[in-house]
């Protein structure tokens, strides 16, 4: 199975069936971000720390990994030098939509976040990663985003707790927590065939890094952890027990 085609048309999927991620901001959101009043949410619920952002953006070249309308757009807004970056077509027209009808200069590129070759080195002030689950390997995804990132700038980027993916799913999305899989996961080694085929048509192809992977390959690739914090609205009873979202702050040494 070809998995980056298949989360590429799982979230073009996404995209007609207007899943929350989806979902481009307002106008008067823009408008607003125009004026200074501004956040941006990388995890379910939470607004990421403003202290994380450069104090007054001023043309800072920003690079959203991860399209759907709503990042881009306010940070654009807010008056950084905003491109982004998404293996979906159809998240990336959601950004330029919002760039039409609201008059802002955004870049859309469509390609694999593991494969940053279409920019040089140190093109960035700052990075917005939010590929989350979707990737089979963090490692070169890392080293690439280090190496496109200016010295001193800043990646924020989300992770999912592994823990979600120690459970059935199925039976978890029906309220039971069952302990079947290791971590790492993945859903091309850990499940049947049979039942590979109904979940990855339904939802895309998930990978469950390990905490080493998601955090320390950060460091591994040369950054300097400076920021977290978790959140909740996983959608699932794990809600009730665990925030299963988390942010990191990452420097640029």
């Amino acid at each position: 199975m070809d998995y980056l085609e298949k989360n590429s048309k799982s979230w073009d999927e996404k995209v007609e069936d207007e899943n929350g991620c989806t979902v481009p901001v307002s106008s008067e959101e823009v408008e607003n971000a125009r004026s200074g009043k501004w956040d941006i949410i990388m995890t379910p619920n939470k607004p990421v720390p403003k202290n994380w952002f450069p104090e007054i953006m001023n043309g800072e070249k920003v690079l959203v990994i991860g399209g759907g309308g709503q990042q881009g757009p306010i940070l654009s807004a807010a008056g950084a030098d905003v491109t982004v970056f998404d293996l979906s077509r159809k998240q990336l027209a959601q950004d330029e939509f919002v760039a039409k009808r609201d008059n802002l200069q955004i870049r859309t590129i469509h390609g694999n976040c593991q494969d940053l070759s279409a920019f040089a080195d140190e093109q960035f002030d700052l990075i917005v990663h939010l590929v989350g689950c979707w990737i089979d390997s963090y490692e070169p995804a890392w080293r690439e985003a280090y190496r496109v990132l200016k010295k001193g700038g800043a990646m924020l980027a989300v992770g999912v707790n592994p823990i979600e993916f120690i459970f059935d799913l199925e039976k978890m999305e029906a309220g039971e927590l069952v302990v079947r899989h290791k971590i790492p996961y993945s859903d091309l080694t850990s499940l049947t065939g049979e039942e590979r085929d109904r979940i990855t048509a339904k939802d895309g192809v998930a990978f469950g890094h390990t905490l080493h992977d998601l955090i320390q390959g950060q460091i591994d690739a040369g950054f300097l952890i400076a920021g977290f914090y978790e959140d909740n609205g996983d959608g699932t009873i794990l809600d009730n027990y665990i925030d299963m979202y988390f942010a990191t702050k990452a420097i640029k040494l």
